[in-house]
């Protein structure tokens, strides 16, 4: 079946977001050495014989864009490759062991829980990082042969493969994050601007889990948009569900911070965001931002909407999801922004122009060929 324009993998209903496991993996041990002679007749004295043992099977990570959260990984704590085969007379080595394959979705962090240094990062479709070497096999006894010792019985056991405690975590590819208060109009935005359904409703807390929807424009050009759950006050010690996927915004080039017009104070709203970023991150609090006023359908004709001061917002925006009241001109600007900060500008361009593909393109692509 083929896939809505602009679709995005997305949590099937009842999945559980999960965006953080702990696993432990080995890589199998290598196979012994052998100790053999040849027994050939008319062949005196045949000599050692005995061969190499093959070595262990590794832990591979690969990077699968049809995946969307590190669900498969959740449920099994421990994954160890095959031993190697042990080696056989006739100078036959063993066979190596099976490697292990694991599937991560894009944007999974690995690092050693033990020692916290960082392993790697799959970010592109069929990437694959070993997380867990083999062991290598021992030599036979042919491997021993000197001129001063033709008869050598020594021989070599595998060696054991490595061990590590693993945790993955997961960070979302996107160009945009959307960031707001519970019922702020971040899921009603995303799915008027994508082919996403993230579920919409009047209560707070609506969003669960992230969402990520591609925006399309015109002249093939699109980027990714990324919704977390609503921010409230004390996020970043905890509480509600945000706090808990802010670090999904963290790769985002820009961020549009959204207010409700029907807030009872929208500079409040908007300064509780910007304090609630800072506390999680400092990277975050200087992440370019742009403000948003939502559901601008509620205002009347005549009303120029409620008065924010945004001096550290790199535009103001009053858009409404519902009647599309300003979205077209605010998706434009949110390109030209997403480009111009890919190219280490600060400044838009007054025209949006071509650039080369994202990160977060070069992934969806990835997911459209997969389709």
């Amino acid at each position: 079946m083929a896939r809505p324009e602009g679709f995005l993998p997305e949590l099937e209903r009842g999945h559980v977001f999960i965006d953080q496991v702990t696993i432990k993996v080995e890589g199998g041990t290598g196979g012994s050495g052998a100790e053999a002679f040849r027994r050939e007749m008319g062949v005196p004295r045949g000599g050692p014989s005995g061969g190499d043992g093959g070595d262990g099977g590794d832990v591979v990570l690969v990077c699968d864009s049809q995946l969307s959260t590190l669900l498969d990984l959740r449920y099994r704590s421990e994954y160890r490759a095959t031993r190697g085969a042990h080696g056989e007379g006739s100078n036959r080595t063993g066979k190596r062991g099976e490697d292990v394959e694991l599937r991560a979705p894009p944007g999974t962090i690995v690092r050693d829980l033990e020692t916290g240094e960082r392993l790697g990062e799959l970010l592109r479709d069929g990437e694959r990082l070993v997380v867990a070497q083999g062991g290598r096999g021992g030599r036979g006894n042919a491997r021993f042969t000197t001129a001063t010792e033709q008869a050598p019985r020594r021989w070599e056991p595998g060696e054991e493969g490595g061990r590590r405690t693993l945790e993955l975590t997961l960070k979302l590819i996107a160009d945009v994050g959307l960031v707001g208060e519970p019922n702020a109009g971040k899921s009603t935005f995303l799915s008027a601007v994508s082919a996403a359904r993230p579920k919409v409703a009047d209560y707070p807390f609506t969003t669960l889990a992230p969402n990520l929807g591609v925006v399309k424009r015109s002249d093939h050009r699109s980027f990714v948009v990324a919704d977390i759950p609503g921010i409230i006050e004390g996020a970043h010690e905890g509480k509600g569900l945000g706090h808990q996927f802010l670090r999904h915004i963290e790769r985002t080039r820009t961020l549009a911070l959204m207010v409700p017009v029907d807030d009872p104070d929208p500079s409040a709203a908007y300064r509780r965001l910007r304090e609630e970023l800072g506390r999680y991150s400092d990277d975050l609090s200087r992440r370019p931002h742009c403000l948003v006023l939502t559901k601008a359908d509620l205002l009347g004709p005549d009303d120029p909407g409620p008065p924010v001061d945004a001096p550290e917002a790199w535009g103001r925006f009053q858009v409404s999801s519902v009647s599309r009241e300003g979205l077209e001109s605010f998706l434009d600007e949110l390109w030209r922004q997403v480009r111009e900060v890919e190219r280490g500008g600060s400044q838009a361009p007054a025209e949006p122009t071509e650039s080369p593909a994202s990160d977060a393109e070069e992934w969806w692509e990835g997911v459209e060929d997969g389709f």
